[in-house]
C-alpha cells in the first residue's frame, strides 16, 4: 500500500494571529479561475478548501468570472480551445507563440471591458481582504482597476504551468506569485519578477492525496493501469489495441472517460465487447481521481499541469501520450528530466512503455516512484493557503512573509 506522505507542519503564530483577526473581523477570499483546462479549476478548488479546513467559518468564494459575466462567449472559447488543442496543435502552438508578442490591454478590448466592470462589481460588493488567481487574465483586470483608481486587495497569483511560463503570466504586476517548483522560480525570476515575490509551494492538488486511503482500495497481486484519454477516439482506439497483450496477461485496465464519456462511447464498446474476458473497469464522472492515481501501478495521460502533479503527489509512474504544444512542455519535461515518466507519440510505444514499466514485477516503476519522493507535494494547497493567509493579514510584515517563503 502506498504511503500518505504528512501535512506540511503549519505556522501556528500565523494561523494564531489570523483567527485573533477574524474573530473580530469576518472578511471574504476570493478566489478567481477559469475553465480553460483543468489545471486552473483544480489549483483554485483546491486551494479554497485548504483555507477553509485551516480557518472554518471564514467566507473563501471561489469564481469563474468570465462564465460568469460572458457566458455566451466563455462557451465559445473553451469549445474552441479544446478543439484546437486536441484536433489542431500546430494551429494553437501558433496561437500561443503570437500572444507571447500582444499585450493584453482591458482598456483596448471590448470583450475584456465588461469582465472588467464584473470585476469591479464583484470587489465592491464582496470587499474581499485578498484576492487569488488561478488564471493570468485576471492579474490584467485587476491592473486597469488600478488605473482607474479602484481600491484593490492584494493579488496572490497561482502560476499553473512548470518551467515553460508563458509571458502573459507577468504582464501585470502581482503582489506574489506561487509556483510550483524551484526551476519555475527560476524562470520567472529570469522573466523580470524579483525574488521576494515569488514563492515555491508545489503546485495545490486536492487534499485527499495528503488522507489516508479508504479500507479495500489496494489490490495486492494485482497490477493496474489507468488509463486518462484527452486524444482523438481514433488514437484511443490504437492505444487500447496496443494494451490487448498486457490485458491478456491478467492486468486490470480502468478508463474514467468523465466529460469524454459521449465521444469515446463507440470505441470503448467495441473493445470491450471484442475482450469480454478482459478486466476493464469504465468509469464515467468521477472525484475518485486522487483515490485512482494511488492505487494503480501506472497512469497513461496527457500533460496537463494538474495531472502531472496529481501524478507527483500520488508518486506513480506516468507514460505522457500527448503534449499540448508550449504550455505544456515544461510540464512534461518536470517528470521526464527526473526519470519519472516516458514520453510516447505513438500508441505503439504508448503500449511499450507501460509493458516496461510494470516488467519484472514493477521494477521500473518503483524507480520512477523513488525518483519522485524528493519533488512530490501532496499538502501543497495548505502551503498555498498559508501564505495567502498571511497575505491577507492586515498585520502581516514583509520579514514573516520573507520568512514563511524560505520554510517551504
Amino acid at each position: 500500500m502506498r504511503q500518505t506522505l504528512p501535512v506540511w507542519s503549519l505556522r501556528t503564530d500565523i494561523l494564531f494571529e489570523f483567527r485573533q483577526i477574524s474573530a473580530s473581523d469576518s472578511f471574504v477570499i476570493l478566489v478567481l479561475t477559469a475553465g480553460f483546462g483543468d489545471g486552473h479549476n483544480t489549483a483554485a478548488f483546491s486551494t479554497a478548501e485548504a483555507l477553509r479546513r485551516l480557518c472554518p467559518g471564514e467566507d473563501v468564494q471561489t469564481c469563474d468570472l468570465i462564465s460568469e459575466v460572458q457566458p455566451r462567449i466563455a462557451t465559445v472559447l473553451k469549445n474552441l480551445y479544446q478543439q484546437a488543442i486536441t484536433h489542431f496543435p500546430s494551429g494553437w502552438r501558433l496561437v500561443y507563440r503570437m500572444l507571447e508578442k500582444s499585450d493584453v490591454d482591458p482598456q483596448d478590448s471590448a470583450w475584456l471591458a465588461p469582465l472588467v466592470r464584473g470585476l469591479r462589481e464583484k470587489i465592491e460588493t464582496l470587499q474581499p481582504r485578498l484576492i487569488i488567481s488561478t488564471y493570468p487574465l485576471y492579474a490584467a483586470l485587476m491592473d486597469a482597476l488600478r488605473k482607474q483608481h479602484v481600491p484593490l486587495p492584494r493579488l496572490v497569483t497561482i502560476i499553473t504551468d512548470s518551467i515553460s511560463v508563458h509571458r502573459i503570466w507577468l504582464m501585470q504586476p502581482s503582489d506574489l506569485y506561487c509556483v510550483a517548483d524551484a526551476e519555475t522560480h527560476e524562470v520567472v525570476e529570469k522573466l523580470g519578477i524579483p525574488a521576494n515575490k515569488v514563492t515555491i509551494t508545489g503546485f495545490p492538488v486536492s487534499l485527499q492525496f495528503t488522507e489516508t486511503l479508504p479500507p479495500g482500495a489496494t489490490q495486492p497481486g494485482v497490477q493496474r493501469i489507468l488509463y486518462l484519454p484527452s486524444t482523438t477516439g481514433r488514437r484511443v482506439a490504437t492505444t487500447l489495441a496496443a494494451l490487448k497483450p498486457l490485458l491478456e496477461a491478467g492486468v486490470k485496465l480502468t478508463i474514467p472517460v468523465g466529460k469524454h464519456s459521449s465521444r469515446l462511447y463507440h470505441v470503448l464498446r467495441k473493445f470491450t465487447d471484442a475482450m469480454p474476458q478482459a478486466r476493464v473497469e469504465i468509469i464515467g464522472w468521477t472525484n475518485r481521481i486522487p483515490e485512482l492515481l494511488r492505487t494503480h501501478d501506472v497512469v497513461i495521460c496527457k500533460a496537463g499541469g494538474a495531472i502531472l502533479h496529481e501524478v507527483l503527489a500520488a508518486r506513480i509512474p506516468a507514460v505522457i501520450d500527448y503534449v499540448v504544444p508550449g504550455q505544456e512542455e515544461g510540464n512534461a519535461e518536470m517528470l521526464l528530466s527526473r526519470n519519472c515518466a516516458y514520453r510516447t507519440f505513438t500508441s505503439k510505444e504508448t503500449g511499450e512503455a507501460v509493458a516496461k514499466v510494470l516488467a519484472n514485477g514493477g521494477k521500473v516503476g518503483r524507480q520512477m516512484q523513488a525518483n519522485m519522493l524528493a519533488i512530490s507535494v501532496p499538502d501543497a494547497a495548505i502551503r498555498t493557503a498559508q501564505i495567502a493567509l498571511e497575505m491577507a493579514s492586515p498585520l502581516a510584515t514583509k520579514e514573516s512573509l520573507s520568512a514563511t517563503k524560505q520554510e517551504a
